[in-house]
């Protein structure tokens, strides 16, 4: 299997290559149709100019054509009768046609230059052939002949062709040693991307990449440190997951598991014996309680579409929680002010009614003797804000941003409530979630807890 790096080397060269050749095309066909034309009609009337300079001065036909060749020509003068004389650098081919000498000696001009063969890969233009030359007759002392002459190529262009020989070597070496410098430069944060993700794949995650390019590769490579990040964290939340659901099980088994082997003692009091009982049972519900939060996790983590959405009346809904609360809220003399609009959410009600029982469950719980909850709920747009108030002993700034992370516990909480499992909130924000809301939290220790959540009317 070629690698990334061979592959994109041998595109970037066939398209080099491809490139000359159909350059080399274009040319040849612009030649052939456009400069092959002007060079005929040039050289033509050149032709016609020594035919006339020649006639008139007889005398000097062997200078004059001699001169005219060191100029970087090539001429053939002959007649009928075996005379040929050749001036300048001998011809390659001597390849004129037969008949095409005796047309000229009777008058017609012979346009080899314009009539040479043309082809895909034959230009013509540096030809050295008598075929590919221009015709014209003279008359020399009343004697016929006919000239031949084309320019001499390699005089006229020899150290042209050998420096534009050189300068196209040196433009396709140089582009094919740029073009593998620049598909290494390419490939190489791919072939240090790939092995980036076998690291991942082993469970590693301390990656660094080049991140400061400011292409698609820059780009790439910076997603993906982000997502090694995230991943790192998501597996450090999992283990710790795994911890927390552990060591929550585990507490209330092991109280389970003591208090039921004391309960074998036969001699156990009877009072005793209804508090070992009373013990198992609230540590049962714990563990029931957590299993139900747990599930309801799992069930939105993994299927967050499977909400059963309805019509909420959502004032008869906090109602409602009000109602189930009355008994706590009264034991603990607490006040509530109740403002809420006439509002109509789209949403699964049994999931929004452990968000507001959470709540508000919470706000009883740290709410001193004596104090005050504050529920309200406004319509704005296409939402709608449902803020829970309480003036309760507050959550210290630092671990504010940290509530809603699963198995969390506030230390003051953990004092106060040995049954909080750490997950209530964490539901809460899931919940809100998936309705595609935000839950936020503002808190001042001694002043009390504010929860603001907004909700789509939709």
């Amino acid at each position: 299997m070629k690698s990334l790096y061979v592959r994109m080397s041998l595109l970037f060269c066939s398209v080099i290559v491809i490139s000359s050749v159909l350059g080399f095309l274009i040319s040849n066909a612009y030649y052939q149709a456009a400069i092959k034309p002007k060079n005929d009609a040039k050289l033509t009337k050149m032709a016609i100019g020594l035919q006339s300079f020649i006639e008139d001065h007889p005398d000097a036909v062997e200078g004059y054509l001699l001169s005219t060749a060191s100029l970087g020509y090539k001429m053939y003068l002959s007649n009928d009768q075996g005379d040929e004389r050749f001036y300048g650098l001998p011809f390659r081919k001597n390849d004129l046609k037969e008949g095409e000498l005796k047309k000229v000696l009777d008058g017609s001009i012979y346009h080899g230059v314009a009539d040479f063969p043309s082809g895909m890969f034959i230009t013509g233009f540096f030809d050295n052939q008598l075929s590919n030359t221009i015709g014209v007759p003279i008359h020399i002392h009343g004697q016929p002949y006919a000239l031949f002459m084309r320019p001499d190529a390699e005089v006229q262009f020899g150290e042209l062709r050998l420096f534009f020989a050189v300068l196209i070597a040196g433009t396709i070496l140089f582009s094919l040693w740029f073009v593998l410098i620049t598909v290494f430069h390419v490939v190489k944060p791919i072939t240090r991307l790939t092995e980036a993700t076998q690291k991942i794949s082993k469970g590693r995650y301390d990656i660094k990449l080049y991140t400061a390019r400011r292409d698609e590769i820059g780009q790439l490579a910076s997603h993906f440190m982000s997502m090694s990040r995230e991943l790192e964290r998501t597996n450090r939340a999992r283990q710790e997951f795994v911890a927390n659901v552990s060591h929550e099980i585990e507490s209330p088994l092991t109280s389970i598991q003591g208090f039921a082997h004391a309960l074998k003692d036969g001699t156990l009091p009877e009072q005793q014996r209804i508090e070992y009982l009373s013990i198992i049972d609230e540590e049962s519900r714990r563990l029931s309680v957590l299993s139900k939060q747990l599930l309801t996790l799992s069930s939105l983590d993994y299927d967050e579409n499977a909400l059963d959405r309805k019509s909420i009346d959502l004032r008869a809904q906090l109602r409602q929680v009000l109602q189930i609360m009355e008994w706590r809220l009264t034991e603990k003399e607490l006040a509530v002010r109740l403002h809420v609009a006439d509002i109509t959410l789209q949403g699964d009600a049994n999931l929004l009614y452990q968000v507001w029982m959470n709540l508000l469950s919470n706000a009883v719980k740290y709410t001193p003797t004596g104090g005050e909850i504050a529920i309200s709920a406004e319509a704005g747009g296409h939402h709608c804000i449902v803020t829970v108030t309480d003036n309760g002993e507050g959550i210290p700034a630092g671990q504010l941003p940290m509530i809603f992370d699963r198995f969390y516990k506030v230390d003051r909480a953990r004092t106060r409530d040995s049954n909080s499992s750490g997950l209530g909130l964490s539901i809460v924000r899931k919940i809100i979630e998936v309705h595609g809301g935000t839950v936020e939290a503002k808190s001042t220790v001694g002043e009390g807890t504010t929860f603001t959540v907004t909700l789509p009317l939709l």
